[in-house]
Protein backbone atom coordinates (compact mmCIF):
# COMPACT_ATOMS: atom_id res chain seq x y z
CA UNK A 1 0.00 0.00 0.00
CA UNK A 2 2.99 2.55 0.58
CA UNK A 3 3.98 1.79 -2.62
CA UNK A 4 1.51 2.63 -4.46
CA UNK A 5 1.85 6.85 -4.63
CA UNK A 6 5.00 6.39 -5.87
CA UNK A 7 4.06 3.93 -8.20
CA UNK A 8 1.49 6.42 -9.32
CA UNK A 9 3.71 9.26 -9.35
CA UNK A 10 6.14 7.50 -11.77
CA UNK A 11 3.64 6.48 -14.43
CA UNK A 12 2.44 9.90 -14.34
CA UNK A 13 6.22 11.35 -14.25
CA UNK A 14 6.59 8.57 -17.65
CA UNK A 15 3.28 9.66 -19.22
CA UNK A 16 4.01 13.30 -19.40
CA UNK A 17 7.85 12.83 -20.43
CA UNK A 18 6.77 10.31 -23.25
CA UNK A 19 3.56 13.47 -23.80
CA UNK A 20 6.70 15.91 -24.12
CA UNK A 21 8.47 13.79 -26.45
CA UNK A 22 5.53 12.89 -28.68
CA UNK A 23 5.23 16.80 -28.99
CA UNK A 24 8.45 17.42 -29.64
CA UNK A 25 8.33 14.76 -32.23
CA UNK A 26 5.24 16.53 -33.81
CA UNK A 27 5.89 19.84 -33.40
CA UNK A 28 4.90 21.46 -36.67
CA UNK A 29 1.70 19.57 -36.36
CA UNK A 30 0.79 19.75 -32.97
CA UNK A 31 1.92 23.54 -32.34
CA UNK A 32 -0.93 23.94 -35.52
CA UNK A 33 -3.30 22.31 -33.50
CA UNK A 34 -2.76 24.94 -30.38
CA UNK A 35 -3.02 28.15 -32.26
CA UNK A 36 -6.84 27.00 -32.37
CA UNK A 37 -6.76 27.46 -28.78
CA UNK A 38 -4.29 30.34 -28.45
CA UNK A 39 -6.98 32.30 -30.60
CA UNK A 40 -9.73 31.07 -28.68
CA UNK A 41 -8.62 31.45 -24.91
CA UNK A 42 -7.00 34.75 -26.24
CA UNK A 43 -10.58 35.83 -27.18
CA UNK A 44 -11.93 35.06 -23.78
CA UNK A 45 -9.56 37.40 -21.84
CA UNK A 46 -10.11 40.12 -24.57
CA UNK A 47 -13.72 39.70 -24.37
CA UNK A 48 -13.45 39.66 -20.15
CA UNK A 49 -11.02 42.72 -20.43
CA UNK A 50 -14.09 44.42 -22.38
CA UNK A 51 -16.52 43.93 -20.27
CA UNK A 52 -14.48 45.26 -17.27
CA UNK A 53 -13.93 48.32 -19.51
CA UNK A 54 -17.21 48.42 -20.61
CA UNK A 55 -18.17 48.61 -16.80
CA UNK A 56 -15.51 51.36 -15.72
CA UNK A 57 -16.97 53.32 -18.35
CA UNK A 58 -20.24 53.01 -17.69
CA UNK A 59 -20.31 53.56 -14.21
CA UNK A 60 -17.56 56.77 -15.01
CA UNK A 61 -20.04 58.47 -17.35
CA UNK A 62 -23.17 58.02 -15.39
CA UNK A 63 -21.24 59.33 -12.09
CA UNK A 64 -19.61 61.70 -14.38
CA UNK A 65 -23.84 63.01 -14.39
CA UNK A 66 -23.80 63.51 -10.87
CA UNK A 67 -21.55 61.93 -7.92
CA UNK A 68 -23.58 59.86 -5.32
CA UNK A 69 -26.62 62.49 -6.49
CA UNK A 70 -30.08 62.27 -5.50
CA UNK A 71 -32.83 64.68 -6.56
CA UNK A 72 -36.74 65.49 -5.48
CA UNK A 73 -38.87 67.14 -7.41
CA UNK A 74 -42.54 67.86 -7.01
CA UNK A 75 -45.07 66.00 -8.97
CA UNK A 76 -48.07 68.77 -9.67
CA UNK A 77 -49.92 65.93 -11.54
CA UNK A 78 -49.32 63.26 -9.34
CA UNK A 79 -52.08 61.59 -6.41
CA UNK A 80 -55.07 62.98 -6.81
CA UNK A 81 -53.74 66.45 -8.14
CA UNK A 82 -54.87 68.71 -5.31
CA UNK A 83 -55.66 72.27 -6.52
CA UNK A 84 -53.25 73.84 -4.30
CA UNK A 85 -49.86 72.82 -4.83
CA UNK A 86 -47.51 71.95 -2.01
CA UNK A 87 -44.17 72.77 -3.55
CA UNK A 88 -40.83 71.98 -2.15
CA UNK A 89 -39.14 74.60 0.59
CA UNK A 90 -35.44 75.49 1.91
CA UNK A 91 -37.23 74.05 5.28
CA UNK A 92 -37.24 70.49 3.49
CA UNK A 93 -33.56 71.18 2.28
CA UNK A 94 -32.74 71.70 5.71
CA UNK A 95 -35.10 68.95 7.29
CA UNK A 96 -33.33 66.72 4.74
CA UNK A 97 -29.61 67.45 5.62
CA UNK A 98 -30.44 67.17 9.17
CA UNK A 99 -32.03 63.84 9.12
CA UNK A 100 -30.34 62.30 6.64
CA UNK A 101 -26.83 60.78 7.08
CA UNK A 102 -24.16 61.00 4.36
CA UNK A 103 -25.11 64.17 2.32
CA UNK A 104 -22.02 65.81 1.73
CA UNK A 105 -23.56 68.57 -0.46
CA UNK A 106 -26.90 69.91 -1.09
CA UNK A 107 -28.54 72.62 -3.34
CA UNK A 108 -31.89 74.01 -4.54
CA UNK A 109 -33.07 74.66 -7.55
CA UNK A 110 -35.12 77.16 -8.99
CA UNK A 111 -35.51 76.92 -13.10
CA UNK A 112 -37.30 80.07 -14.94
CA UNK A 113 -37.19 80.69 -18.93
CA UNK A 114 -36.28 83.83 -19.81
CA UNK A 115 -34.95 85.12 -22.92
CA UNK A 116 -31.91 87.33 -23.57
CA UNK A 117 -30.83 89.55 -26.05
CA UNK A 118 -27.97 88.05 -28.67
CA UNK A 119 -27.38 91.18 -31.07
CA UNK A 120 -28.80 92.30 -34.17
CA UNK A 121 -31.89 92.57 -32.33
CA UNK A 122 -32.58 89.17 -31.69
CA UNK A 123 -33.33 87.04 -28.40
CA UNK A 124 -32.28 83.54 -27.08
CA UNK A 125 -35.05 81.85 -25.23
CA UNK A 126 -32.68 80.40 -22.10
CA UNK A 127 -32.75 78.39 -19.04
CA UNK A 128 -32.18 80.64 -15.73
CA UNK A 129 -31.43 78.12 -12.62
CA UNK A 130 -31.07 79.62 -9.19
CA UNK A 131 -28.61 76.97 -7.58
CA UNK A 132 -25.98 77.20 -4.66
CA UNK A 133 -22.32 76.92 -4.99
CA UNK A 134 -22.39 73.41 -3.46
CA UNK A 135 -24.67 72.65 -7.05
CA UNK A 136 -21.07 72.23 -9.60
CA UNK A 137 -19.92 69.71 -6.84
CA UNK A 138 -23.10 67.49 -7.09
CA UNK A 139 -23.55 67.84 -10.91
CA UNK A 140 -19.86 67.47 -11.40
CA UNK A 141 -19.60 70.55 -13.51
CA UNK A 142 -16.31 72.00 -15.11
CA UNK A 143 -15.92 75.46 -15.20
CA UNK A 144 -13.72 76.17 -18.28
CA UNK A 145 -13.24 79.93 -18.06
CA UNK A 146 -13.23 81.80 -15.32
CA UNK A 147 -15.25 80.81 -11.94
CA UNK A 148 -18.56 79.47 -10.83
CA UNK A 149 -20.62 81.15 -8.11
CA UNK A 150 -19.35 80.90 -4.77
CA UNK A 151 -20.75 82.03 -1.03
CA UNK A 152 -20.20 85.42 -1.40
CA UNK A 153 -21.45 86.29 -4.73
CA UNK A 154 -24.75 84.29 -2.42
CA UNK A 155 -24.48 86.07 0.46
CA UNK A 156 -24.47 89.44 -1.54
CA UNK A 157 -27.23 88.82 -3.88
CA UNK A 158 -24.90 89.54 -6.80
CA UNK A 159 -25.46 89.58 -10.18
CA UNK A 160 -23.52 87.19 -11.58
CA UNK A 161 -24.19 84.19 -14.32
CA UNK A 162 -22.02 81.29 -15.35
CA UNK A 163 -23.12 80.57 -19.10
CA UNK A 164 -23.01 77.20 -20.25
CA UNK A 165 -19.98 77.08 -22.48
CA UNK A 166 -21.92 77.28 -26.10
CA UNK A 167 -24.19 79.73 -25.23
CA UNK A 168 -21.26 81.92 -24.20
CA UNK A 169 -20.15 81.16 -28.07
CA UNK A 170 -23.04 82.01 -29.34
CA UNK A 171 -23.77 85.54 -27.60
CA UNK A 172 -20.03 86.08 -27.32
CA UNK A 173 -18.15 84.48 -29.61
CA UNK A 174 -15.90 82.85 -27.41
CA UNK A 175 -15.61 81.88 -23.57
CA UNK A 176 -12.90 83.88 -23.19
CA UNK A 177 -14.97 87.14 -24.52
CA UNK A 178 -17.64 86.27 -22.22
CA UNK A 179 -15.92 87.09 -19.45
CA UNK A 180 -16.66 90.08 -17.13
CA UNK A 181 -19.21 91.20 -19.94
CA UNK A 182 -22.56 92.50 -18.85
CA UNK A 183 -25.57 90.58 -20.03
CA UNK A 184 -30.07 91.39 -19.11
CA UNK A 185 -32.03 88.74 -17.85
CA UNK A 186 -35.20 90.03 -18.26
CA UNK A 187 -35.04 93.62 -16.72
CA UNK A 188 -31.45 93.52 -14.85
CA UNK A 189 -27.81 93.48 -15.83
CA UNK A 190 -25.58 90.91 -15.17
CA UNK A 191 -21.85 90.36 -15.24
CA UNK A 192 -20.78 87.01 -16.63
CA UNK A 193 -17.77 85.48 -14.29
CA UNK A 194 -17.86 82.19 -15.88
CA UNK A 195 -18.43 79.36 -17.88
CA UNK A 196 -19.97 75.63 -17.39
CA UNK A 197 -20.02 72.12 -19.53
CA UNK A 198 -21.52 68.72 -18.14
CA UNK A 199 -18.48 66.12 -17.42
CA UNK A 200 -20.82 64.04 -19.65
CA UNK A 201 -23.05 65.16 -22.77
CA UNK A 202 -26.70 64.27 -22.03
CA UNK A 203 -27.58 65.81 -24.80
CA UNK A 204 -30.36 68.40 -23.38
CA UNK A 205 -32.01 65.45 -21.19
CA UNK A 206 -31.30 66.75 -18.07
CA UNK A 207 -32.16 70.14 -16.09
CA UNK A 208 -28.72 71.63 -18.64
CA UNK A 209 -29.08 72.43 -21.79
CA UNK A 210 -26.51 74.70 -24.70
CA UNK A 211 -28.86 77.58 -23.32
CA UNK A 212 -28.68 77.41 -19.73
CA UNK A 213 -27.07 80.02 -17.91
CA UNK A 214 -26.63 79.22 -13.70
CA UNK A 215 -27.08 82.56 -11.06
CA UNK A 216 -26.72 82.69 -7.18
CA UNK A 217 -30.15 80.73 -5.64
CA UNK A 218 -30.88 84.38 -3.54
CA UNK A 219 -31.02 86.76 -6.73
CA UNK A 220 -34.11 84.54 -8.00
CA UNK A 221 -35.82 86.64 -5.63
CA UNK A 222 -35.69 89.27 -8.39
CA UNK A 223 -37.65 87.59 -10.90
CA UNK A 224 -40.19 85.79 -8.52
CA UNK A 225 -42.07 87.24 -5.56
CA UNK A 226 -43.02 85.08 -2.62
CA UNK A 227 -41.29 81.81 -1.88
CA UNK A 228 -40.36 79.86 -4.74
CA UNK A 229 -40.70 76.39 -5.05
CA UNK A 230 -37.76 74.30 -5.65
CA UNK A 231 -35.96 70.84 -6.83
CA UNK A 232 -33.78 69.54 -4.15
CA UNK A 233 -30.34 68.37 -5.49
CA UNK A 234 -28.46 66.35 -3.10
CA UNK A 235 -24.62 64.32 -3.00
CA UNK A 236 -23.29 61.50 -0.81
CA UNK A 237 -21.21 60.89 0.65
CA UNK A 238 -20.83 57.24 -0.27
CA UNK A 239 -22.86 55.32 -3.50
CA UNK A 240 -24.09 52.30 -1.24
CA UNK A 241 -25.74 55.09 0.91
CA UNK A 242 -27.88 56.50 -2.11
CA UNK A 243 -30.86 53.84 -1.62
CA UNK A 244 -31.35 54.01 1.67
CA UNK A 245 -30.87 57.71 1.29
CA UNK A 246 -33.46 58.07 -1.09
CA UNK A 247 -36.01 55.89 0.73
CA UNK A 248 -35.37 58.24 3.49
CA UNK A 249 -35.70 61.04 1.74
CA UNK A 250 -39.18 59.50 1.14
CA UNK A 251 -40.30 58.95 4.28
CA UNK A 252 -39.44 62.92 5.65
CA UNK A 253 -41.27 64.94 2.48
CA UNK A 254 -44.09 61.90 3.66
CA UNK A 255 -44.26 63.25 7.13
CA UNK A 256 -43.68 66.92 6.03
CA UNK A 257 -46.54 67.38 3.32
CA UNK A 258 -49.94 66.16 2.76
CA UNK A 259 -50.80 62.56 1.98
CA UNK A 260 -51.81 63.09 -1.56
CA UNK A 261 -48.78 64.91 -2.72
CA UNK A 262 -46.01 63.58 -4.89
CA UNK A 263 -42.97 63.91 -4.76
CA UNK A 264 -40.34 62.44 -7.16
CA UNK A 265 -37.17 60.83 -5.50
CA UNK A 266 -34.97 59.73 -7.91
CA UNK A 267 -31.17 58.25 -8.22
CA UNK A 268 -28.89 56.91 -11.10
CA UNK A 269 -28.98 53.69 -9.30
CA UNK A 270 -31.42 52.43 -11.32
CA UNK A 271 -29.86 53.44 -14.79
CA UNK A 272 -26.36 52.19 -13.56
CA UNK A 273 -28.17 48.79 -13.06
CA UNK A 274 -29.63 48.89 -16.72
CA UNK A 275 -26.62 49.83 -17.98
CA UNK A 276 -24.28 47.42 -16.17
CA UNK A 277 -27.36 44.68 -17.48
CA UNK A 278 -26.62 45.56 -21.07
CA UNK A 279 -22.89 45.15 -20.68
CA UNK A 280 -23.29 42.13 -18.79
CA UNK A 281 -25.20 40.78 -22.09
CA UNK A 282 -23.29 42.26 -24.48
CA UNK A 283 -20.23 40.48 -22.73
CA UNK A 284 -21.99 37.45 -22.59
CA UNK A 285 -22.69 37.03 -26.40
CA UNK A 286 -19.24 38.17 -26.58
CA UNK A 287 -18.13 34.81 -24.83
CA UNK A 288 -20.21 31.99 -26.40
CA UNK A 289 -18.66 33.29 -29.67
CA UNK A 290 -15.30 33.17 -28.31
CA UNK A 291 -16.67 29.88 -26.69
CA UNK A 292 -17.79 28.85 -30.37
CA UNK A 293 -13.36 29.58 -31.40
CA UNK A 294 -12.75 26.81 -28.25
CA UNK A 295 -15.20 24.03 -29.89
CA UNK A 296 -13.32 24.97 -33.23
CA UNK A 297 -10.42 24.65 -31.91
CA UNK A 298 -11.34 21.15 -29.76
CA UNK A 299 -12.71 19.56 -32.51
CA UNK A 300 -9.17 20.29 -34.54
CA UNK A 301 -7.48 18.31 -31.11
CA UNK A 302 -9.66 15.47 -31.32
CA UNK A 303 -8.70 15.17 -35.01
CA UNK A 304 -5.03 15.68 -34.74
CA UNK A 305 -5.38 13.25 -32.40
CA UNK A 306 -7.05 10.62 -33.58
CA UNK A 307 -4.63 11.06 -36.63
CA UNK A 308 -2.04 10.20 -34.25
CA UNK A 309 -3.64 7.20 -32.64
CA UNK A 310 -3.88 5.71 -35.68
CA UNK A 311 -0.25 6.70 -36.79
CA UNK A 312 0.87 5.48 -33.58
CA UNK A 313 -1.20 1.44 -33.64
CA UNK A 314 2.10 -0.37 -33.31
CA UNK A 315 3.42 1.65 -30.72
CA UNK A 316 0.27 0.92 -28.91
CA UNK A 317 0.85 -2.79 -29.72
CA UNK A 318 4.08 -2.58 -28.38
CA UNK A 319 3.25 -0.69 -24.77
CA UNK A 320 0.46 -3.36 -24.06
CA UNK A 321 2.76 -6.48 -25.16
CA UNK A 322 5.79 -5.18 -22.83
CA UNK A 323 2.86 -4.51 -19.98
CA UNK A 324 1.29 -1.37 -20.22
CA UNK A 325 -2.82 -1.38 -19.28
CA UNK A 326 -5.69 0.09 -21.28
CA UNK A 327 -5.60 2.62 -18.36
CA UNK A 328 -2.25 3.52 -18.83
CA UNK A 329 -2.75 4.14 -22.88
CA UNK A 330 -6.11 6.21 -22.32
CA UNK A 331 -4.05 8.66 -19.67
CA UNK A 332 -0.83 9.06 -22.51
CA UNK A 333 -3.52 9.87 -25.11
CA UNK A 334 -5.36 11.97 -23.02
CA UNK A 335 -1.96 13.87 -21.46
CA UNK A 336 -1.31 14.61 -24.90
CA UNK A 337 -4.11 16.58 -25.63
CA UNK A 338 -4.25 18.27 -22.79
CA UNK A 339 -0.58 19.44 -23.12
CA UNK A 340 -1.88 20.60 -26.70
CA UNK A 341 -4.37 22.50 -24.94
CA UNK A 342 -2.28 23.93 -22.20
CA UNK A 343 -0.05 25.13 -24.69
CA UNK A 344 -2.47 26.90 -26.43
CA UNK A 345 -3.97 28.28 -23.90
CA UNK A 346 -0.76 29.40 -22.03
CA UNK A 347 -0.08 31.44 -25.12
CA UNK A 348 -3.29 32.32 -25.35
CA UNK A 349 -3.02 33.93 -22.15
CA UNK A 350 -0.14 35.85 -22.65
CA UNK A 351 -1.74 36.96 -26.30
CA UNK A 352 -4.98 38.16 -24.53
CA UNK A 353 -3.06 40.43 -21.87
CA UNK A 354 -0.40 41.87 -24.43
CA UNK A 355 -2.67 44.50 -25.59
CA UNK A 356 -4.14 45.87 -22.12
CA UNK A 357 -0.50 45.44 -20.61
CA UNK A 358 0.98 47.61 -23.37
CA UNK A 359 -1.86 49.95 -23.15
CA UNK A 360 -0.91 50.39 -19.68
CA UNK A 361 2.64 51.12 -20.35
CA UNK A 362 2.44 53.39 -23.04
CA UNK A 363 -0.88 54.95 -22.24
CA UNK A 364 -2.17 56.65 -19.45
CA UNK A 365 -5.17 54.79 -19.54
CA UNK A 366 -5.23 52.10 -17.15
CA UNK A 367 -7.48 49.06 -18.63
CA UNK A 368 -8.37 46.49 -15.45
CA UNK A 369 -7.37 43.10 -15.55
CA UNK A 370 -8.92 40.31 -14.06
CA UNK A 371 -6.61 37.71 -12.54
CA UNK A 372 -9.97 35.47 -12.23
CA UNK A 373 -10.22 35.01 -16.22
CA UNK A 374 -6.69 33.83 -16.57
CA UNK A 375 -7.76 31.19 -13.56
CA UNK A 376 -10.56 30.62 -15.92
CA UNK A 377 -9.05 30.74 -19.12
CA UNK A 378 -6.78 27.93 -17.87
CA UNK A 379 -9.67 25.82 -16.60
CA UNK A 380 -11.27 25.82 -19.93
CA UNK A 381 -8.03 25.10 -22.30
CA UNK A 382 -7.63 21.61 -20.02
CA UNK A 383 -11.16 21.01 -20.45
CA UNK A 384 -10.80 21.47 -23.57
CA UNK A 385 -7.99 19.22 -24.08
CA UNK A 386 -10.04 16.71 -21.79
CA UNK A 387 -13.64 16.69 -23.60
CA UNK A 388 -12.03 16.73 -26.54
CA UNK A 389 -9.39 14.30 -25.85
CA UNK A 390 -11.25 11.92 -24.64
CA UNK A 391 -12.55 9.86 -27.75
CA UNK A 392 -9.19 9.60 -29.40
CA UNK A 393 -8.29 8.30 -25.50
CA UNK A 394 -10.44 5.78 -25.62
CA UNK A 395 -9.96 4.25 -29.22
CA UNK A 396 -6.10 3.65 -28.06
CA UNK A 397 -6.91 2.59 -25.07
CA UNK A 398 -9.34 -0.48 -26.94
CA UNK A 399 -7.22 -1.41 -29.80
CA UNK A 400 -6.28 -4.75 -29.91
CA UNK A 401 -2.63 -5.62 -29.36
CA UNK A 402 -2.01 -8.72 -31.39
CA UNK A 403 -3.48 -6.23 -34.86
CA UNK A 404 -1.70 -3.37 -33.74
CA UNK A 405 1.62 -4.94 -33.60
CA UNK A 406 0.84 -6.06 -37.24
CA UNK A 407 -0.22 -2.81 -38.09
CA UNK A 408 2.09 -1.55 -40.92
Amino acid sequence: MTQQPHLRSAVIRETLGIALDTFRSFKVRFTLTALGVTMGIASVILVVTIGLTGKEYILDQIQGIGTNMIYVIYDPGGGNAPVTQDLLTLDDLRAVQQQVHGVVAASPLVLLPERIPIGGGKEQDVRVLGVDPEYRQIRNLEVPAGRFVDPLDAQAHAKVAVLAERLAQRVFGSQEAALNKTLRIGALPFTVIGTFRERVETFGQSELTDHTLIIPFPVIHYFISGTPGIAIFLSMADFSQVAPATERIKAILHSRHRPDSVYRVENLTQLLSAATKIANAVTVVLLLVALVTLVVAGVGIMNIMLATVNARRREIGIRRAVGATAAEIRLQFLAEAVLISLIGGVCGIALGLALPLSLRFFTSYQIPISGLSVMVAIAISSLVGIVFGTAPAARAAHMDPIQSLHYE
